[in-house]
């Protein structure tokens, strides 16, 4: 069993938000539930969740649904700092976890087989799990779906919004967590960060996923694992208005 850390402080720009009644994704409705409330139920449907901790504003807290969650935590600056926000509070719960779930809060296509599906594939002894879907797979389950790939030498890929991370590899971790996100917007400083011989290999399309694989555990100072083909609904997240209108329109197509 796991407890399960949900961010949900993440925003939308004014023009979606008029759209959809709401500037914060977690609280965007499909099916007249939001999604946060797909998520919890999803993760509480699947068996494999004891506790779960919300973090995010006030709306949220105050939302349909949020009441499904164990406990709901004020936000803090940034991503990392709600997760670890999220992860002293069940720290300090009895019998606290060994590992904890982080989920993103804009996964509209999250169910409990998808849940078990990711869980089962990780192997337990690895300090940090990431969801790796490749391009084929998810245009398959989502065609004419737009989605951000990289292309490596053995596929091309995106990454889902499901983890599963070690407690005590996470604190040790937090630095470097906040270099990555302080540099991920800017080439220069993920360059420096990355090293030029990591650069070298993705500009050339020589890099592979143990390639990455092994830069991270480098970088986090633990064991880290990718795990290929993973759910495709692990990466189906909502960041604008075209993103909600297919999944709109799919779940529609799909009764």
């Amino acid at each position: 069993m796991f407890d399960a850390i949900l961010p949900a402080g993440g925003t939308i720009d004014a023009e979606f938000a008029a759209q959809v009644g709401t500037a914060n994704k977690a609280l965007i409705k499909f099916e007249d539930h939001t999604i946060l409330e797909r998520v919890i139920d999803a993760l509480r449907a699947s068996g494999r969740v004891r506790r779960i901790a919300v973090i995010g504003p006030s709306e949220v807290h105050n939302s349909a649904g949020a009441e499904k969650a164990d406990l709901l935590l004020p936000e803090g600056q940034t991503g990392p700092d709600n997760i670890m926000r999220g992860l002293e509070a069940l720290a300090s719960q009895p019998a606290p976890p060994r590992k904890v779930l982080v989920v993103t809060t804009d996964l509209p296509f999250l169910t409990p087989e998808v849940v078990n599906r990711f869980i089962d594939s990780c192997p337990p002894d690895v300090a940090i799990t990431v969801p790796l879907i490749s391009k084929s797979e998810f245009q398959a389950r989502f065609p004419g779906c737009t989605c951000t790939f990289i292309r490596l030498k053995d596929d091309t890929w995106t990454t889902g919004c499901m983890y599963i991370l070690d407690v005590q590899a996470l604190r040790d971790s937090k630095p470097y967590i906040d270099k990555i996100f302080e540099v991920r917007k800017s080439k220069l400083g993920m360059a420096k960060l990355l090293g030029t011989g990591f650069l070298f290999k993705f500009l050339t399309k020589t890099l592979t996923v143990p390639d990455v694989e092994r830069k991270i555990q480098a970088m986090l100072h633990c064991s880290g694992k990718a795990i290929e083909h993973s759910p495709p609904e692990l990466a189906y997240d909502i960041d604008d208005l075209p993103d909600y209108e297919y999944a709109m329109q799919h779940l529609r197509s799909a009764k």
